[in-house]
C-alpha cells in the first residue's frame, strides 16, 4: 500500500468531525462469499457508520439472516424482489452517513479502504465521488487481472472511462440524492448511469491504491453481452444528448469515443461467443452471434481497420 495506517484519529471516526460512511449491500442470495464480503467491512480501520444489507427477495431469507447476524454492526432490510437498483436505493434511504459506499455480495475490501476514501474526500471537499484501484480475483482470491484505474481530471475524462465502477467508488450522499440515485429503468449498466450523472455535478478524486477485490467466478450473476451492450449504448446516447444540449463539445467528443468503444466491446463479445459456439458444435448459434454483431455495429470493423491504417501511415 502507498500509505500505512497510523494511530491518529481518522476523519469520520468517533470523536472526529469528518464525514461518516454508510455501506449498502444489495443481494438476493446468501452465496459462498457474502460472509467474507461483510467481514471485510467489519475489519475496516475506520469503521463504517452503518452497514445495511438489503434482502431483495432472497429465496432463502433465513440463511441470509444467519450470515448477516454474524456481523454485529450489520442491519438487514427485507424487500420483495424489485431489482438491484431499487434495492440499493431503498438501502441508501435508511442510512444517515455523509458518504455512501456499495459492496457486492461476492467482493471484498482492503481494511484501509474507508479510511483512505474519507481522507481524500476530506481533503477534496469539491469532489462528489472518490474511486480507488480495483483488481479482479478468482473464487479462491487469486489475482486474475491487475488494477488499471487512473485519475480523471474532468468530466470528459470520466466519460472516456478511467475505471470508475460501483464496486470501487464512494459517493457523497448529497450527490447521490441530487442525481436521484439509481434509475430502476436500467436493469444493466445502472452503475454507469449513476457515474455519468455524478460526473456532471463535480470532479472525481482518485485514491491511488488497490483497495477493492472484484471477484469473478462461475456463480457470478451473468448477463447477456447483447443486453449489456444495448443498455450501455442507450445510457451513453442519453447522456450525450444532454451534453450536446448543454454545449459541452469536449464531453460530446468523449461520448462519441465511448460509444465507439462499446461497439468494439460488442464485436469482441460476439467473437468470443462465436468461438464458444463453434467449439460446442453449434453452428447455428455461431451464425446468430455474428449476425447480431453486424446488425448492432456494422461499421465497427471498418473503423478499427481505418484506425490501424492511420497508425501505420504516421
Amino acid at each position: 500500500m502507498s500509505e500505512s495506517s497510523d494511530a491518529r484519529v481518522a476523519p469520520g471516526s468517533a470523536g472526529s468531525p469528518g464525514p461518516r460512511v454508510s455501506v449498502v449491500v444489495a443481494t438476493n442470495r446468501g452465496g459462498p462469499f457474502l460472509a467474507e464480503a461483510l467481514a471485510s467491512v467489519a475489519a475496516q480501520t475506520l469503521p463504517a457508520a452503518e452497514l445495511v444489507v438489503v434482502d431483495d427477495g432472497s429465496p432463502e431469507p433465513e440463511a441470509l439472516r444467519a450470515i448477516v447476524a454474524g456481523v454485529p454492526a450489520a442491519r438487514l432490510v427485507h424487500r420483495p424482489p424489485s431489482g438491484v437498483s431499487a434495492a440499493r436505493n431503498a438501502g441508501v434511504a435508511t442510512t444517515t452517513g455523509d458518504l455512501v459506499a456499495f459492496l457486492d455480495d461476492d467482493d471484498r475490501w482492503h481494511p484501509d479502504r474507508l479510511r483512505r476514501h474519507v481522507a481524500v474526500m476530506t481533503a477534496r471537499p469539491d469532489a462528489v465521488v472518490s474511486y480507488c484501484g480495483m483488481r479482479t480475483i478468482d473464487a479462491a482470491g487469486a489475482e486474475l487481472v491487475a488494477a488499471d484505474q487512473r485519475p480523471a481530471r474532468d468530466q470528459a475524462a470520466v466519460v472516456r472511462g478511467p475505471g470508475v465502477m460501483l464496486p470501487n467508488l464512494v459517493i457523497r450522499r448529497a450527490a447521490f440524492d441530487a442525481v436521484g440515485g439509481f434509475d430502476p429503468a436500467y436493469r444493466q449498466g445502472e452503475d454507469l448511469d449513476l457515474v455519468l450523472r455524478a460526473a456532471a455535478l463535480g470532479p472525481f478524486a482518485f485514491v491511488d491504491d488497490v483497495l477493492v477485490d472484484y471477484r469473478h467466478h462461475p456463480t457470478n450473476t451473468t448477463r447477456s453481452h447483447r443486453d449489456l451492450a444495448t443498455s450501455i449504448r442507450t445510457i451513453l446516447r442519453r447522456h450525450r444528448d444532454a451534453a450536446l444540449a448543454a454545449g459541452s463539445t469536449d464531453v460530446v467528443v468523449a461520448y462519441d469515443e465511448r460509444l465507439a468503444a462499446n461497439d468494439r466491446f460488442a464485436w469482441w463479445s460476439a467473437g468470443r461467443a462465436v468461438r464458444g459456439a463453434l467449439a460446442d458444435r453449434r453452428p447455428g448459434a455461431a451464425v446468430a452471434e455474428a449476425g447480431w454483431a453486424v446488425r448492432f455495429a456494422p461499421a465497427a470493423p471498418l473503423r478499427v481497420v481505418a484506425s490501424r491504417a492511420r497508425g501505420l501511415t504516421r
